[in-house]
């Protein structure tokens, strides 16, 4: 369902238009067909109450990042790092703030309920604030299939507008992610964090009560929550993968290595900052990111190949890399550098050179081969003489691994 209205005229910032939103699903199954309805009702809804409220001038934020992530997985701590990586100066919208909003605060009182309809209604009215106008960061949203649909619709809309001159909305997805254990292992720190600050606090007088809540002191509680996200926002998010450029953050590890991750994940930008012609010349280049991402099933899939289709040639390779390449390896194992000359003819074989050096690939070695030619004299003709040569091949590997951690004492 699309809702009929004037279009604001065109001013700094994204304006609006008549949403276009994306063909349901022919094949979806019921529920997914209700969820779809009710977010078309609910964008419909709230739409027309916006323009109602804010007749010719309804402008949203140039960028957007929709942040999302595991109980633990830091969003409020690395929410202000990913906004100044963006150049974005705006304090992020947090939609547990928005609950807590006068406006939520008085539909409670009037005994509404906050559902998909409030939260969608009093996030638009968040984002129409001035002050997004270059770019936000929203944090917890989307959570739910519905929420999920309605974004399509409210970028499709914002499309539209793009679509006879405006800029063009950038939407991103920025998704924290950490397992079942770190994010269980983070919620009960947090608990114990806050249960001693509070017991000081009552003990000295000084200080404000922080919240405790129930879910951070109990395990069986910590993992029902991961499992909520894991069930619900992790699949509404991972839905948007293939409509919106999507960051996957291993947010694991130290908040230096979090914020590291952060930095790679934004640094490429083309598919939603470069013109659709200049984008559409060099799309079919891969992403150097996407490209190590996807190396190990590749990797995988290579090795078990071999075994089918050049089982011989494979285990060839496997003898000549036991018997004459690793004794040499574990001679310089100090190093973590090994060169290696070989004339082995097997190696003439482009397939088996690959092999070889995926066999290295996949226990930990990183290996680069040249080729180099080297004219030998054969025989010299006794009239002429005249020197005739034979090429011999000579192939330089390069093989470097982590070094022995054991130094030599000074």
């Amino acid at each position: 369902m699309s809702v009929a209205y004037q279009s604001p005229p065109a001013r700094p910032g994204v304006p609006v238009s008549d949403p276009v939103p994306p063909p349901a699903p022919r094949a979806a199954a019921p529920s997914a067909d209700l969820e779809i309805k009710d977010a078309h009702l609910i964008f419909s809804a709230v739409w027309a109450d916006l323009l109602e409220r804010h007749p010719g001038d309804v402008r949203f934020p140039n960028e957007f990042i929709w942040l999302g992530g595991a109980p633990g997985a830091g969003k409020g701590t690395n929410t202000p790092f990913i906004a100044r990586a963006r150049d974005i100066t705006a304090p992020p919208i947090v939609i547990s703030d928005l609950l807590t909003a006068p406006q939520a605060v008085a539909l409670k009182n009037a005994g509404q309920m906050v559902g998909d309809r409030e939260v969608i209604g009093l996030l638009l009215e968040e984002l129409l604030d001035p002050r997004y106008r270059d770019g936000v960061v929203i944090d917890g949203f989307p959570r739910t299939k519905v929420q999920v649909e309605f974004l399509k619709l409210f970028y499709h809309a914002m499309l539209g507008a793009g679509a006879r001159g405006a800029h063009k909305p950038m939407f991103r997805i920025a998704l924290l992610f950490v397992t079942e254990e770190v994010s269980v292992a983070r919620q009960l720190k947090r608990g114990r964090v806050i249960r001693e600050h509070n017991a000081q606090v009552r003990e000295s007088g000084i200080g404000e009560l922080l919240e405790e809540r129930v879910t951070d002191l109990d395990p069986g509680l910590c993992r029902k929550r991961y499992k909520g996200f894991k069930d619900t926002t992790f699949d509404a998010l991972q839905s948007l993968r293939q409509i919106f450029h999507f960051h996957f953050i291993d947010a694991e590890g130290d908040l230096p290595e979090v914020q590291r991750n952060i930095v790679r994940e934004f640094a490429y930008q083309s598919s939603l900052e470069l013109s659709p012609e200049v984008f559409a010349l060099i799309q079919n280049i891969p992403i150097a990111t996407e490209l190590s991402r996807h190396a190990r099933q590749e990797l995988v899939r290579r090795l078990e190949q071999y075994e089918r289709d050049a089982p011989d040639v494979f285990r060839g390779v496997v003898a000549l890399i036991e018997s004459k390449l690793l004794p040499i390896v574990q001679a310089h194992a100090m190093s973590g550098h090994t060169q290696i000359n070989s004339e082995e003819a097997l190696l003439d074989d482009p397939v088996a050179l690959r092999m070889m050096i995926d066999v290295f690939s996949e226990r930990g070695f990183h290996v680069t081969v040249d080729l180099h030619r080297v004219e030998i004299p054969a025989r010299v003709d006794p009239q002429t003489w005249e020197i005739t040569c034979r090429t011999k091949k000579v192939f330089r590997i390069e093989i470097r691994y982590p070094p022995s951690d054991i130094r030599r004492g000074h």
